[in-house]
């Protein structure tokens, strides 16, 4: 496996959050594509050579690129832009776009219906660019988002696993999360949390290897699936984001030395 980190929670620049995860030893680094100077749209030729070169001088590859707007993909307005970070991501040399896609409904209603048209939209322009977009774990349970994959009819649309979503959102077993979504994980997040008041669906993000998710196990079953992809560490609160994501960095590399799982540099 490898471990990657989301530059972003650096809360720095781009050039110094690569800079901080080129000291931690990680192979890769997922960014936002979807604002500002990193918005889509600005990924002209010249930005794009510029932020590769700022990779290849860290030893750097992208993990993935998200491409999460806030805004479900039954609404017309985010196809055209979740495309546009699809081409931005293959010219950065990165196959592998995330986003939340919306809360999957386990009956049919004409919000469903647009959120499967749409989806399938978009799996058929990454079946074409030989690039997927991943739906990242959330708040339906996984073998509900394995329904709604299983039935779509076309590949170009993965999982992003992140298992704290699943303890924290979802009320799901991120290990058996792991068995049931096995044929469609492209990548994962490296994430913890805990439900804090379930009765008011109220939860919270904590620091890797502190909350609900059993890494041992999250961890052996991604091994035993045979997955070799990313674990990217997620910080999205927090104080003293550098100093949690480090923490995160030692937590996973001591974790798949324990279960003898290689970590790839």
């Amino acid at each position: 496996m490898k471990i990657g980190l989301i530059s972003d929670s650096f809360r720095l620049d781009f050039e110094g959050g690569i800079r901080a995860a080129a000291s931690l030893g990680v192979s890769g680094v997922q960014k936002y594509l979807t604002y500002g100077d990193f918005s889509a749209e600005n990924m002209t030729p010249e930005r794009v050579r510029e932020v590769r070169g700022i990779m290849d001088a860290n030893g750097l590859v992208f993990s993935a690129i998200c491409g999460d707007f806030g805004i479900d993909l039954d609404n017309d307005e985010v196809i055209d832009k979740s495309k546009r970070v699809l081409d931005a991501a293959k010219e950065l040399g990165c196959g592998i776009v995330t986003t939340h896609i919306g809360h999957i409904e386990e009956t049919d209603s004409p919000r469903m219906e647009k959120l499967r048209a749409h989806a399938y939209e978009l799996a058929t322009y990454a079946d074409k660019m030989q690039a997927k977009f991943a739906c990242e774990t959330g708040t339906e349970k996984a073998s509900v988002m394995r329904a709604f994959l299983d039935q779509l009819g076309a590949k170009g649309l993965a999982v992003n696993l992140d298992p704290a979503n699943l303890v924290m959102v979802a009320h799901d077993d991120p290990v058996a999360a792991v068995h049931t979504l096995k044929d469609y994980i492209v990548h994962t997040h490296a994430k913890d949390g805990i439900v804090t008041d379930a009765a008011a669906g109220q939860f919270l993000e904590v620091p890797l290897g502190t909350g609900g998710v059993d890494w041992d196990r999250y961890l052996a079953a991604l091994r035993d699936i045979g997955y070799t992809g990313y674990l990217t560490v997620e910080r999205e609160v927090g104080e003293q984001p550098a100093e949690d994501i480090g923490m995160a960095v030692r937590f996973l590399r001591e974790k798949l030395a324990k279960l003898g799982i290689p970590l790839e540099k």
